[in-house]
């Protein structure tokens, strides 16, 4: 499982993006993630989460979604 920190959350839209090591994601690319498949109440950003990543057209899209406690 990669790990990383919220950087970014619009509880309007329910999504958002996480901020990764260098050596989960290819060129240091944030990870999208929506609410959808996380489930609970909404991420708030700097939470420390765990996470698969799957690849999706517009670019890495986190899976399996697990707040850090």
């Amino acid at each position: 499982m990669a790990s990383g920190k919220v950087d970014f959350f619009n509880d309007t839209g329910g999504y958002g993006f996480i901020s990764t090591d260098a050596d989960d994601v290819d060129d240091d690319e944030d990870v999208f993630f929506h609410m959808e498949d996380v489930g609970g109440p909404d991420l708030e950003e700097g939470q420390e989460v765990e996470f698969d990543i799957e690849s999706s057209p517009k670019g890495p899209r986190a899976t399996n979604l697990v707040r850090n406690e």
